[in-house]
């Protein structure tokens, strides 16, 4: 991350003004193993992770968020036993891989619809997670979701957990991940779950916004251009903190805040 470390909005501004292919280098992917300290199938205790060579999204990254959501998710199954699961951002896809073999009804795996991410969490899904209902899709938050509603079953409109792992440091893109939540999660039992490391402690109040946007209610009678008075009527709770390695040994700021996972709910009444 140190390259982006000192720019406001994470991805050097923008999140959405990726490379082309033609500027971005071609670099040969990387794998990371992932062992299950609480697999209840032996078949499955460990998963081997593939990650894009280089990606100027860091989809390059196993991140720590996800490894902690992997490990809260093989200790309390019944967060995903039964139920359909959206993740945003996916990445490698480490949670959304843990869930379906802890259950889930059914998982939908997203990320931006980039060839080479797309086809990054097909390759983890075909290798890991063979033949459980599992879906790779491609999506740009905060568009029309009905391509995603698809996936659910006759009846049903939202999902029953959301999963965001260390997205909140796409500063510019809080408004956009809360209006996909708002409309996907189901209200009063649904869970959105967001994890996340501050890895630029300068810019952990900016990290912190997402909630304090995501607690503000609704105003039917404000412009959606008018970000500073937008809300999303969720209630929040900081449920989890996790101490983790720092991951990026060269950048600035206190090591301790580097190194830990904070995990968050939210949800609608």
């Amino acid at each position: 991350m140190s390259q982006h470390s000192e720019e406001e909005d994470g991805f050097a501004g923008d999140l959405f003004g990726a490379e082309s292919e033609e500027d971005t280098p071609q670099i040969v992917p990387t794998f990371e193993h992932y062992i299950r300290d609480n697999a209840k199938d032996g078949n499955h205790k460990e998963l081997k992770i593939r990650l894009v060579g280089s990606h100027p999204l860091w989809a390059h990254h196993l991140w720590n968020a996800s490894k902690v959501f992997a490990s809260l998710f093989d200790k309390h199954p019944r967060l995903v036993q039964d139920k359909y699961i959206l993740e945003l951002g996916a990445g490698g896809a480490l949670p959304s891989l843990i869930s379906v073999l802890n259950g889930a009804a059914k998982v939908v795996v997203t990320d931006y619809p980039d060839a080479e991410l797309i086809d990054n969490i097909k390759h983890n899904v075909d290798h890991n997670t063979p033949n459980l209902p599992i879906i790779v899709e491609g999506y740009i938050w905060g568009t029309a979701t009905d391509c995603l509603r698809s996936h659910l079953p006759e009846g049903k409109q939202t999902y029953d957990v959301l999963i965001l792992s260390d997205l909140v440091f796409n500063h510019s893109q809080h408004h956009a991940m809360l209006k996909t939540c708002r409309e996907l999660l189901t209200p009063k039992t649904g869970r959105v779950y967001v994890f996340y490391t501050h890895h630029r402690p300068h810019l952990a109040h900016r990290d912190l916004q997402f909630f304090d946007i995501a607690q503000r209610p609704v105003r039917n009678d404000v412009d959606n251009e008018d970000r500073e008075l937008l809300g999303y009527g969720f209630k929040a709770d900081h449920f989890m903190i996790q101490k983790m390695g720092v991951m990026f040994e060269e950048d600035p700021g206190d090591e301790e805040v580097r190194a830990t996972v904070h995990g968050w709910q939210l949800w609608l009444e």
